[in-house]
């Protein structure tokens, strides 16, 4: 790692890779995929494949020191063939922690496949508890979904899946109103609801109408209806976790807009087409693995520039901490791997 860039600071050890595996996505939320929004969606040959990303993760991430990976999306349950690469992903003897972040709509089916793989933990987008609220956020104008996500969180705690967590978004006006109601899920079963602040990303229209709400006030809110004490839940993100008292479960907030924490950010993002961003919001830096790969690049020099991003991820973070993250940014959060 490199040395702290400023005195008192210390920078936290980057281990952790999120691999987005697809930028599709069958829902289009809001946040994610606003109505505005017109994409151009790759191209199968331009995607990373199994074999490509197995490669980079064995002769490139690991030796850097990556142990923990997440697989997001779009939606990664679409990606053809995903059972298997969670199953070679598990298998490799350095990989210390697996996780995924899916809608949940494909979940309901494959939720045992992907346990027995080596999944072990996973994160399942719940925006509302009302049915034509989700249906509304999700951008769906037929049958409404819900109930299919609502059964894919169920099979996924009844086959063991812990932590699960349950992440919110929430956006003033459309379902803020809930949030007692989502933090109430925590009380009786050991699900971990996690309360995210709306970032303007590819949203600028629709961030400009609504806004965003503070992570502190839901904390109040929750505080008043029953209390919060601290809590633990394993993961490797930012929330801050808080948990109803006597409750199985926990609350997490991840307050980017109003508590940034760019200075303790301990991760990196490889895109389905193979770029590797040390920043959610900033490109400095960013690598073209998959091109990279193809032109055969010798794998030596490939984690030395991985290498060198991880060296200058320290200055990154402080940069953005400094600088702030409250601009709009034009890529989408499903282009990006959110």
């Amino acid at each position: 790692m490199a040395a702290p860039v400023n005195a008192g600071t210390i920078s936290p050890v980057v281990d952790y890779l999120r691999i987005s595996l697809i930028d599709r996505c069958n829902f289009r939320c809001q946040y994610c995929i606003p109505d505005e929004a017109e994409l151009e969606y790759l191209r199968q040959q331009e995607v990373l494949t199994n074999a490509e990303l197995l490669q980079l993760l064995q002769d490139v991430f690991i030796p850097t020191g990556f142990t923990r990976f997440r697989l997001t999306g779009g939606e990664p349950l679409l990606r053809p063939g995903v059972v298997d690469l969670v199953r070679q992903i598990a298998a490799l003897p350095q990989t210390q922690d697996l996780s995924m972040t899916t809608n949940g709509f494909l979940l309901a089916g494959m939720a045992d496949e992907l346990y027995r793989a080596g999944l072990r933990r996973i994160n399942i987008s719940l925006d509302s508890l009302e049915p034509e609220t989700f249906d509304r956020i999700i951008g769906n104008r037929g049958r409404t979904r819900w109930q299919q996500v609502w059964e894919g969180i169920q099979a996924a705690y009844a086959v063991g899946f812990n932590p699960l967590k349950l992440n919110v978004v929430v956006i003033p006006g459309v379902n803020d109103h809930e949030v007692l109601d989502l933090a109430a899920l925590s009380i009786d079963r050991e699900w971990h609801v996690r309360f995210i602040e709306f970032m303007p990303i590819g949203n600028a229209h629709l961030f400009g109408q609504q806004g965003w709400v503070n992570s502190e006030d839901l904390r109040q809110q929750i505080r008043q209806r029953w209390g919060l004490t601290g809590g633990q839940v394993r993961g490797n993100g930012p929330a801050d976790v808080f948990q109803i008292p006597g409750a199985k479960g926990t609350l997490g907030f991840i307050s980017q807009m109003s508590e940034c924490f760019c200075d303790r950010c301990n991760r990196m993002r490889l895109s389905a087409d193979g770029w590797l961003r040390p920043c959610l919001l900033n490109e400095t830096g960013q690598l073209d693995l998959k091109t990279a790969l193809r032109s055969g690049v010798p794998l030596s020099e490939l984690r030395m520039q991985v290498q060198e991003l991880l060296n200058a991820k320290p200055t990154i973070n402080f940069k953005m901490r400094e600088s702030g993250t409250t601009g709009a940014y034009s890529r989408t959060m499903s282009q990006i791997g959110g």
